[in-house]
């Protein structure tokens, strides 16, 4: 059976017919008939929810206990696991996430403008500093919620994000963000008030049970208002910034 599921979920397919709107949840009957299907049983997967892509359904399930984001053709024939694109954009297609229990919980905002984001990123994550080196360019254009979320195999990420917000203003919380690391002499030398740190520490606590709860597996990991998902290269691009 675990070889039949393998078979059947290792799919990459790039649809040309696919319509990339905004995913609509099915009508009852539809998920009961979906819910159904003999292949889902087969495979021990448990389907939650299901949205209708145009040319395509995307499940919300589960194997295992673990999420698993599927999609299942319109004549419910043809089950795929794996990265389906939009070929007109080449954008990924992925379930409707609900970010509204972001709101006011992030670590602070950066920037000026209109366009609105939502950041996880990791201050020892390398990927995610060469996103942030672009900041001071996007500053004008967009406006990014910042969410810590140190990941446990760097040392020094949790104890940094406690830092940073330890800063008083908003400027020197960006400043450090954007500048400091664990050689830093700032940062070595730290001296935060112990009933701060504590406050602080259930705010990060705060911030990486967000991340759970999105499923966010990796930093830096980027989010428009809507939840869905941006790779920070494609934003680079929309504002005409050449990646270095």
């Amino acid at each position: 059976m675990k070889n039949l599921f393998k078979a059947l979920f290792m799919v990459l397919i790039l649809s040309s017919s696919l319509v990339a709107d905004k995913p609509k949840g099915v009508q009852s009957n539809e998920l009961k008939e979906i819910k159904s299907l003999a292949i889902l049983h087969k495979a021990q997967i448990d389907v939650s929810n299901a949205y209708d892509m145009g040319s395509l359904f995307i499940l919300d399930a589960s194997y295992q206990g673990k999420p698993q984001e599927l999609f299942l053709t319109k004549d419910k024939k043809m089950l795929i696991a794996g990265n389906v694109m939009d070929s007109q954009t080449g954008d990924g297609i992925s379930l409707p996430i609900d970010v509204s229990i972001t709101q006011g919980k992030e670590a602070f905002t950066f920037g000026s403008g209109s366009d609105e984001y939502i950041l996880f990123t990791d201050l020892e994550c390398p990927y995610c500093k060469k996103f942030e080196a672009f900041f001071p360019e996007l500053e004008k254009h967009v406006k990014i919620r910042v969410f810590l979320y140190p990941l446990s195999f760097h040392e020094n990420a949790r104890d940094l994000s406690i830092y940073v917000m330890s800063q008083k203003t908003l400027p020197k919380m960006i400043d450090t963000f954007l500048t400091v690391d664990a050689q830093s002499p700032e940062f070595i030398n730290r001296k935060i008030n112990k009933n701060d740190e504590a406050k602080l520490q259930i705010k990060l606590q705060d911030q990486m049970q967000i991340a759970q709860k999105l499923n966010v597996a990796g930093t830096p990991t980027l989010f428009d208002k809507n939840g869905k998902k941006v790779v920070w290269v494609k934003l680079l691009e929309k504002y005409n910034i050449e990646p270095k």
